[in-house]
């Protein structure tokens, strides 16, 4: 149970989501989406309730040092005075993982032609597919999506889901908030509706 204010945005809701699948949550502008995601990360602690993991609370990290969970919200939580490259560094550092392959990462973000381009001279939706590489170097197995085809074109949503799908594929978990159908690719799903409050 969570409470915003005097409303509550939602109680007695449950649900599970097993490796393979997508958890899509839907529901209208103010009915909890980003908050639910935010709890499940363990950004903001519920009223009651809890959020588990193979029986027992989220660890922090898993046994291997790998985080949990990759996080990527509204912002896309990029550097903007370093180029391209040097945030996939910077990320990679961050996420303790190799510096190996981020050339072949940004190609296949449609970034492979800016790697030394300062990021605040890159679109918003190229600093969206930037920002999709930290999914994929964090190498977590829960992926925490919020509205994350905001600012992205054709082909970059199509990437995404791509990006989605391999995960999913290798038996990982994505938990998407999202207005926008997903494509047919990113199943078996589990969907959730939060109702809006007044």
């Amino acid at each position: 149970m969570l409470w915003r204010g005097d409303h509550c945005l939602f109680a007695d809701l449950g649900f599970s989501v097993t490796p393979g699948n997508v958890l899509l949550v839907t529901g209208a502008n103010g009915s909890g989406k980003t908050t639910l995601l935010r709890v499940i990360v363990g950004f903001i602690e519920p009223e009651c309730g809890q959020v588990s993991w193979d029986g027992g609370p989220p660890p922090s990290a898993l046994p291997d040092g790998r985080p949990l969970f990759a996080w990527l919200g509204h912002l896309p939580g990029v550097k903007r005075e370093l180029t391209v490259l040097q945030n996939l560094r910077f990320f990679a550092a961050m996420l303790d993982g190799a510096h190996d392959g981020l050339e072949p990462l940004a190609a296949r973000l449609g970034l492979g032609e800016r790697l030394d381009v300062e990021v605040r001279q890159l679109s918003a939706g190229q600093q969206r597919r930037l920002a999709m590489a930290r999914l994929h170097l964090a190498r977590a197995p829960v992926w925490v999506l919020d509205e994350p085809f905001t600012n992205l074109d054709a082909a970059g949503r199509e990437l995404l889901e791509a990006l989605v799908a391999d995960h999913i594929g290798g038996g990982g978990i994505a938990v998407i908030a999202a207005h926008l159908e997903l494509g047919a690719r990113l199943r078996p799903r589990v969907e959730l509706r939060l109702g809006a409050f007044s």
